[in-house]
């Protein structure tokens, strides 16, 4: 039998994503030299922080359409067909499965369905603390890190380099910064 595990300042309860206070954001290696750096605009969901933080849980789901990587073109190429494919697939939604410790942190084991494509992905899950907000409210906040691979969410489009190597990376590195207001 293990016992729950204890941490400072922790309180449970059901939690909505602030969405104007949250950042969802990704980079891609381009070119093999640099990388591009974007985020989304509009998300939402819902956590759960249990008694036993162990127990806990969250879903969110983002609009694809929000992306901005700070170029009108590319946020359009991105929502294409050759990418997200926004008007068949338009959110990119994440159910946990589990969260369990590492350490000082946790892992949060979920659920990513991407593109018509339902794929486990584990996050790096970092607590930051719980807190009053100046509306007589309580914030939590939570930073999370992850990678993914396109490919293996059906975003196969290939753009080879004529000295070897691809246009757009295969692996995206993703990081959240996670704001959440306790609900009565």
């Amino acid at each position: 039998m293990t016992s729950a595990i204890q941490i400072p300042g922790y309180i449970a309860g059901t939690w909505a994503i602030d969405g104007v206070h949250s950042d969802v954001s990704f980079s891609v290696r381009h070119l093999m030299v640099s990388k591009v750096r974007g985020s989304f605009r509009t998300l939402e969901g819902t956590l759960t922080t249990a008694e036993n933080p162990l127990e806990s849980s969250v879903t969110a789901s983002i609009d694809l359409a929000s992306i901005d990587t700070n170029n009108a073109d590319r946020d359009n190429h991105i929502r294409s067909a050759d990418f997200f494919e926004v008007e068949k697939y338009p959110t990119m939604k994440y159910t946990s499965t589990g969260i369990r410790a590492d350490g000082d942190d946790f892992i949060l084991d979920g659920d990513l369905d991407l593109h018509g494509v339902t794929k486990s992905v584990p996050l790096k899950l970092v607590l930051n603390g719980f807190g009053p907000d100046p509306y007589g409210g309580t914030r939590a906040g939570f930073t999370a890190t992850g990678e993914i691979s396109r490919n293996d969410f059906g975003i196969d489009i290939h753009m080879p380099l004529d000295g070897g190597g691809v246009v757009i990376g295969d692996k995206i590195s993703i990081n959240l910064e996670i704001e959440a207001v306790r609900q009565p």
